[in-house]
C-alpha cells in the first residue's frame, strides 16, 4: 500500500485514529497487546510517520467525558470518585458535566465530543428511551453506559453497558417484604411518564412481585413522588406522609431509592411511628447513609466500585480497539433491622 497514512494504519489495526497516536507518540495509555498490533503494521508497511502525524496529538485529544444524569444523587458520587481515580491512574483527563433534568444525555455527548474532540464518553443516569442507534453513530466514539442502557433496539456493538436488573432486584425486594408477612406494601417512585428508566423498570418489578403473589395492586398505596421544590430526601419525606394518610393500614414501603427511602423513614418517625414496629421500610442503591441513619435501613445494595471499575475497564478496551460487552451485576438485599416480620393479614 502507497503512501500509507495513519488513518489506515487505524483501520488495518481495529483501532482508533488516537489509539494510533498514542502508540506512535508514546503517549497516553495503551496494553501491550494493542501496542503490538499497531506496531505490526506499521513495520509490515514501512510506515514513517511525517511530522503532522508525529504532531497528531496536538490535534488528537486525550480527553475522556463524563455526563451525569442528577448528579446530585449521593448513589453516583461513589462511582464518580472510582471513574476519576481510575482514569488518572490511565493518564486520561476526565471532563464530568451534570446533565439537568430537560436534557437528553446523548445529544450533549454528541455535542461536547465534537466541541472538545473527545476520544471517549461514559454516560450514567438518564433514560433507556433516549438512546438510538443514530445518535451512537453519530456521536461515532467508544461509549459506555453506566446504570442505564437501551430497549433492545440498538445494535449493540456501538456502546458498552454496565447495569443492574431494576426490575428483577425490586421484584426480590418486594417478594422480601411479603415472605415477612407484609400485604399492605406502599411503593415510592418518581413517574416520568412514557420514558422507561430504572425507577420505572423497579416498580414493573413491585408490581409482578405483588401479581405473583396474589397481592391485587393497590393504587392507593402507590406514590408518584409530591410535586414538591428541594432534594430526594424532601420528595419522600412528603410522598410518605400523604401515602400514611391514605393507608393508615399499610405496614411496610418500598422506595424506588435510599434518598426516597430516608425521607420517608423521617416523616414516619414524625409521626410517632416506630420503625420497624409499626412500619417497615426498604429502600434502593445501598448509600453509605442508610447504614448509619438512625434506624439503619434496608436496602437493595448495587456494588457501586465493582461496576465503575467495570465501565472504565470497557471504556478503556473499545479505545483499544476490542469489542463491546455489556454486564449485568447482582445486587444483594442489606437487611439492617428496618422490616419487622408480621403474621399474614
Amino acid at each position: 500500500m502507497a503512501n500509507i497514512t495513519i488513518t489506515d494504519i487505524a483501520r488495518l489495526s481495529g483501532v482508533g485514529i488516537a489509539t494510533v497516536s498514542r502508540v506512535i507518540n508514546q503517549t497516553g495509555s495503551v496494553s501491550e497487546k494493542t501496542r503490538k498490533k499497531v506496531m505490526d503494521v506499521i513495520n509490515e508497511y514501512n510506515y514513517i510517520p511525517n511530522n503532522n502525524a508525529r504532531n497528531l496529538k496536538m490535534t488528537q485529544s486525550d480527553n475522556i467525558a463524563l455526563f451525569v444524569k442528577y448528579i446530585s444523587n449521593p448513589f453516583f458520587s461513589k462511582m464518580i470518585d472510582v471513574i476519576e481515580i481510575e482514569m488518572a491512574s490511565r493518564g486520561f483527563p476526565l471532563l464530568i458535566q451534570n446533565v439537568d433534568d430537560m436534557t437528553d444525555e446523548l445529544d450533549v455527548a454528541i455535542s461536547e465530543s465534537m466541541q472538545r474532540n473527545l476520544c471517549g464518553v461514559m454516560i450514567m443516569g438518564g433514560s433507556y428511551s433516549s438512546y438510538t442507534e443514530a445518535k451512537f453513530k453519530q456521536l461515532g466514539i467508544p461509549c459506555v453506559l453506566l446504570t442505564v442502557s437501551t430497549e433492545g433496539n440498538v445494535e449493540p456493538s456501538l456502546y458498552s453497558s454496565v447495569i443492574i436488573d431494576d426490575e428483577k432486584e425490586a421484584y426480590k425486594a418486594t417478594q422480601y417484604l411479603i415472605d415477612m408477612g407484609h400485604r399492605r406494601i406502599g411503593f415510592l417512585y418518581k413517574d416520568v411518564g412514557n420514558v422507561v428508566t430504572p425507577n420505572i423498570l423497579r416498580f414493573r418489578g413491585y408490581k409482578k412481585a405483588l401479581e405473583d403473589n396474589g397481592i391485587p395492586l393497590d393504587e392507593n398505596l402507590v406514590s408518584l413522588s409530591a410535586p414538591v421544590i428541594g432534594s430526594g430526601f424532601r420528595v419522600g419525606f412528603q410522598a410518605m406522609k400523604q401515602l400514611m394518610l391514605k393507608n393508615p393500614e399499610m405496614t411496610a414501603v418500598f422506595a424506588f431509592s435510599d434518598v426516597l427511602a430516608i425521607g420517608a423513614a423521617k416523616a414516619a418517625i414524625a409521626v410517632g411511628k416506630k420503625i420497624p414496629d409499626d412500619i417497615s421500610i426498604v429502600g434502593f442503591d445501598g448509600i453509605e447513609m442508610t447504614e448509619f441513619y438512625n434506624p439503619a435501613l434496608d436496602t437493595v445494595y448495587q456494588p457501586a466500585t465493582e461496576m465503575a471499575l467495570s465501565a472504565v475497564s470497557l471504556l478503556h478496551g473499545m479505545m483499544n480497539g476490542e469489542k463491546s460487552q455489556h454486564k449485568v451485576y447482582e445486587s444483594v438485599i442489606m437487611k439492617r433491622g428496618s422490616v419487622k416480620k408480621i403474621q399474614d393479614n
